[in-house]
């Protein structure tokens, strides 16, 4: 070996042994990040909040964390029916931003590729659970480290390969997360980014040339619309709902999304040091915050911006088809111009240009079988994880269940949306089988668990689920003890607090939290009385409307959710003065009392069940009518009683 190549071998040697001395380093670093991950994400929102206006400081901690519950109802409305919500939850943009913005600062401290990578590797590790471990950034976070891997193993990385092996992954770690929404759309926008991008691409460069500037706008607008069509119709399936304005909103956020997402990342990872000026960071994200919310509002606003529709199955794969016979039809447009280009440099060649044959166009045929072929696999296997688990095989296809389910002296309420994660809320108290509940109404995993309140007979039941590894997307609460907090971590769920105006959604099943509001959170709880903070949820489908009260009384809790078709009532039927008053502004059809057989506080109480006659409305009891189920379609209630 020459004196040249024995030096590059000694220098690769020493890069590929920086490397592997300075993963140790990392690994160590991942460990302490993981294990104080609470107290860095109280300080990431706390830096994200800082020297900046509400509006704008919870849009960064939705964009860099995930954390969507402080946007105002105004503004997540904007976000939605524009397009635009996808920036509220954490997913591959964040992974690949954070890999983008980490690159080149590693590169600046002198940094070989290889020892890059392995940093890279571990800030990916640190960020999916601080963004709170979801299932859009749990799949972004593996196939980012594929990928990473597959570079440290100097091989080139296969992106379809990365992507199936994150939802083989995944699958195996929880089986369950193939019915989740979320899920779904994030590897059908992958997917289609893999498959549609290029073509996309290649036909703008062609109409507007090929400057610099011109490649970079095209290939964000290639992504864009790649991602956007290729989870349409998955939208319109399961929420029956699209946005008109969906790529228009995209394009015109384009080029503020990115410095915001990275400098809320800055800011983030600064805030951890103290007495760092994260306000300086802060001013130069606002505005950029500012105008994507006001593109959210100009898109989102118009009565036109939002149309319901209804897709089924078969809408479905007609979709998926029709869109891979346009990208079909797109490389093969891309393969002729292509072939008129070399023809053209052929003629312009001074002594005289090769024969041309026939067009070939087997290479842009095989792209659109790729694409038909993928398309079509895509919705196949979407459609079958969606039945296997996650709402309910006996829940409604396309309408809503609610069932009050019989735990005795607690709360317990289950409501599966058609084709849509089940939503739990509450799950009564320890010992009476609520897992063995939710498995008889088909239910294998929980989009959602909202814990009203951290008593016994609320919060019993869900302790016990997560102690039994039940799978469960999120955990939702209000006041919640930290050892019940302590247990979600170790289950792998990713916690979040609620207050007043924050939103869920489930499918076409829309959440909302009317109670208690946040500046009553704040400080220290003890000695004061659990139910002035549970949360009070009113849940929608449609024009299906239900107030579930947890144990907050009408007279501790001003509330005026306007008009009501079922109600449950507060604290299993107790006395409560306000109660009546509730009654005259919401006028519900059926109540709903959860209250255990015997049980020693009187419940429900002669003056509760008085003013519920009073009023004239239907009442049911799960002391003695057992498990209650409603099964909502349309304008149409069915009541099933379990006894």
């Amino acid at each position: 070996m020459s004196s040249a190549g024995r030096q590059r071998a000694a220098g690769a040697a020493r890069r590929r042994g920086g490397a592997y001395l300075v993963l140790p380093l990392v690994l160590v670093s991942i460990g302490l990040t993981l294990s104080h991950s609470g107290a860095i994400r109280a300080r990431a929102e706390v830096s994200l909040g800082r020297g900046m206006p509400a509006r704008e400081a919870a849009l960064a901690r939705g964009f860099v964390l995930g954390e969507d519950d402080r946007v105002d109802p105004r503004t997540s409305e904007d976000f939605r029916r524009s397009g635009l919500s996808h920036l509220l939850a954490v997913s591959g943009q964040n992974v690949a931003l954070l890999a983008l913005l980490a690159m080149p600062l590693l590169a600046a401290l002198a940094m070989p590729l290889r020892t890059r990578l392995v940093w890279v590797l571990g800030l990916i590790a640190i960020y999916v659970p601080l963004a709170g471990a979801g299932p859009s950034i749990q799949r972004a976070g593996i196939m980012g480290a594929l990928s990473v891997l597959a570079t440290l193993a100097g091989r080139r990385a296969s992106r379809f390969y990365a992507l199936a092996c994150a939802a083989f992954l995944l699958l195996v770690l929880e089986p369950g997360i193939a019915a989740d929404v979320g899920w779904q759309l994030s590897f059908a926008a992958v997917l289609g980014i893999l498959l549609l991008a290029a073509p996309l691409r290649a036909a703008m460069v062609a109409r507007i040339g090929g400057g610099h500037w011109r490649r970079s706008l095209a290939d964000g607008a290639a992504m864009t619309a790649a991602a956007t069509i290729a989870t349409a119709p998955l939208i319109a399936f399961h929420f029956e709902s699209i946005s008109t304005t969906t790529l228009l909103a995209n394009l015109l956020a384009l080029p503020a999304v990115a410095p915001a997402m990275w400098l809320g990342m800055v800011a983030a990872a600064a805030g951890q040091v103290p007495g760092f000026p994260v306000e300086i960071v802060n001013a130069i994200a606002a505005p950029l915050l500012a105008y994507i919310a006001q593109v959210a509002a100009w898109c989102g606003r118009p009565h036109w911006a939002y149309l319901h529709v209804r897709l089924g199955l078969a809408g479905l794969l007609a979709s998926y088809l029709a869109i891979a016979a346009a990208a079909a039809l797109v490389a093969r447009g891309a393969r002729w111009r292509r072939l008129a280009q070399v023809r053209r440099r052929g003629r312009r060649t001074p002594h005289g240009a090769v024969r041309q044959g026939p067009p070939d166009f087997r290479g842009g045929l095989e792209t659109g079988r790729l694409v038909a072929a993928a398309a079509l696999a895509l919705v196949a296997c979407l459609l079958l994880l969606s039945g296997a688990g996650g709402s309910s095989a006996a829940a409604p296809p396309t309408g809503l269940r609610v069932s009050v389910l019989d735990v005795g002296q607690g709360d317990a309420i289950l409501l599966q949306p058609g084709r849509a994660p089940a939503v739990l809320v509450d799950g009564g108290p320890p010992g009476a089988g609520l897992e063995a509940d939710l498995r008889a109404a088909g239910v294998a995993r929980l989009g959602a668990v909202v814990v009203t309140h951290d008593q016994s007979d609320h919060a019993g039941g869900v302790r016990e689920l997560l102690g039994g590894r039940f799978p469960v997307g999120r955990l939702l609460y209000a006041v919640l003890s930290r050892q019940t907090l302590a247990e979600a971590g170790l289950a792998g769920v990713p916690a979040r607090r609620l207050a007043r105006g924050s939103v869920l959604r489930s499918g076409r099943l829309q959440l909302e939290v009317l109670w208690p509001p946040r500046e009553l959170l704040a400080g220290s709880h003890r000695g004061e009385d659990p139910n002035r903070l549970a949360i009070v949820v009113l849940a929608r489908w449609r024009r299906f409307s239900i107030l579930l009260t947890a144990d907050a009384e009408a007279e501790t809790t001003p509330l005026d959710p306007g008009p009501l078709d079922v109600l449950k009532v507060a604290h299993h039927g107790s006395d409560d003065a306000g109660l009546a008053a509730l009654l005259d502004r919401t006028g519900p059809r059926l109540a709903l009392i959860s209250v255990g057989t015997g049980n020693p506080f009187g419940h429900p109480t002669p003056q509760t069940l008085a003013t519920l006659a009073a009023h004239g409305i239907r009442t049911l009891r799960t002391d003695r009518d057992g498990t209650i189920v409603l099964d909502v379609d349309g304008d149409s209630i069915q009541v099933t009683r379990g006894n």
